[in-house]
């Protein structure tokens, strides 16, 4: 079995989500002064020592789990998982045979999609219920790449789909979607309140960005026939605190995470506009899980089962929210919570997550099946705000397992599981 790896990270102090920045995609913009906020700055992975192992105790907060009752009508061959029946030996073997699987997190064990039913999965021992070694790290989704392309680990939250393979490119690697749990894009735009009541009356305006502006947000603006430095600006802001950010003078607005700023904000009595890319019909995802093509083909049971454990564990994540949070926090506790996530904090990111969630699934595959219309529509629409700059979008296709995710459900919807 390969050695652990420690990975030592140090996480921006912000309530952040699991999903990846999308202000880390790229673009341009110019500082402007600002009130100064303390950050700590995520540093580089370090995958060369030995990682530590999770000591953090089991929490009390209990979950119950899904069900998990069906029959399958198709022939079963050695390797197959059949709902109430053993797991089987050969089956075990071959995914004991992947040795430690590396999962890193999106941001900290943020309770948020990609993340928490991870760490759900992990506490009810789904994943030793399988036959896999899985060792869970904290880290930041745009951190995660180069480890996962490099097989330094083998499985990572990221923020998007149009995020991960924009990092394929970046990383020349072959990454593969094996799960998207969101099915539209979590970010919104922040605006005082009262400066706008449409998107055309952002023409001419300000508007602050961590790094860049999200591509959902721009596709955003686009559908008002606003485009960046053309219709409006963008200027630097520093920190992640949106109490600090309501304030400054310059910017109308700035974008944030719909499951993260706008609780902050409304915790504090502050008031605020709120756009959200998906009321323009703008496609989106987040809480996406990859891996690499080369650990796909390696150990193919490995995979589906690791998304097997992870995708019962979002279902107990999702019929109980507040132990699920609750769970997610203890976690985040004790890692030492370097970015001060707080439990009004993340009962109101995973509480936001669920009735998301809820709303996408109610009429359509269950969660974490792979739609790739969805994801190409999110491609072509993020590559017209410039995303993939000359090239265009690439074929959804070549970075997703497409049928993965949809083979471990039956047709109740319901995660087929062994006795």
């Amino acid at each position: 079995m390969r050695q652990r790896a420690r990975l030592a990270i140090v996480l921006v102090p912000v309530a952040l989500v699991a999903a990846a920045c999308s202000d880390d995609e790229g673009g341009e913009a110019t500082t402007v002064p600002t009130i100064a906020v303390p950050v700590t700055a995520p540093a580089t992975p370090n995958l060369a020592t030995t990682p530590p192992t999770n000591t953090s105790p089991p929490t009390t907060t209990a979950v119950d789990s899904v069900a998990t009752t069906t029959a399958t009508t198709a022939p079963a061959g050695p390797l197959d998982v059949i709902a109430d029946e053993p797991f089987p030996n050969e089956r075990c073997a071959a995914n004991e045979a992947a040795g430690t699987i590396t999962y890193l997190s999106g941001f900290d064990f943020a309770a948020t999609v990609s993340i928490i039913d991870v760490i759900l999965a992990d506490e009810a021992g789904y994943y030793d219920e399988l036959c896999l070694d899985v060792s869970l790290q904290p880290s930041f989704s745009t951190a995660n790449y180069p480890f996962v392309a490099s097989g330094e680990a083998q499985f990572a939250s990221g923020g998007s789909f149009s995020e991960v393979v924009n990092a394929a490119d970046a990383n020349e690697a072959e990454l593969v979607a094996v799960a998207v749990e969101g099915r539209s894009a979590i970010d919104s735009l922040i605006l005082k309140p009262g400066r706008a009541a449409t998107l055309e009356d952002l023409a001419g305006t300000t508007i602050g960005v961590k790094q860049a502006l999200p591509p959902s947000v721009a596709a955003m603006l686009a559908t008002a026939g606003l485009g960046e430095g053309k219709d409006y600006e963008t200027v630097l802001v520093d920190g992640f605190d949106p109490l600090v950010h309501i304030t400054l003078d310059g910017i109308v607005g700035f974008p944030g995470y719909r499951n993260n700023e706008p609780g902050t904000l409304e915790r504090a009595g502050v008031p605020f506009d709120l756009f959200v890319p998906t009321d323009y019909d703008v496609p989106g995802s987040s809480g996406v899980i990859y891996t690499s093509r080369d650990f796909l083909d390696d150990h193919p049971t490995a995979v589906e089962d690791f998304v097997r454990a992870t995708m019962r564990g979002l279902a107990d994540a999702l019929a109980e929210p507040d132990a699920a949070s609750a769970i997610a926090l203890q976690r985040i506790d004790d890692n030492g919570n370097p970015n001060f996530l707080s439990p009004e904090g993340e009962t109101f990111r995973w509480r936001s997550d669920v009735d998301k969630m809820l709303d996408e699934t109610a009429d359509g595959p269950p969660p974490g099946v792979i739609e790739v219309d969805l994801l190409q529509a999110e491609l072509d629409a993020y590559s017209d705000v410039g995303l993939f700059g000359d090239a265009g979008a690439p074929p959804a296709s070549d970075f997703v397992a497409a049928d993965l995710a949809a083979g471990i459900y039956d047709d109740t919807g319901t995660v087929i599981w062994p006795s």
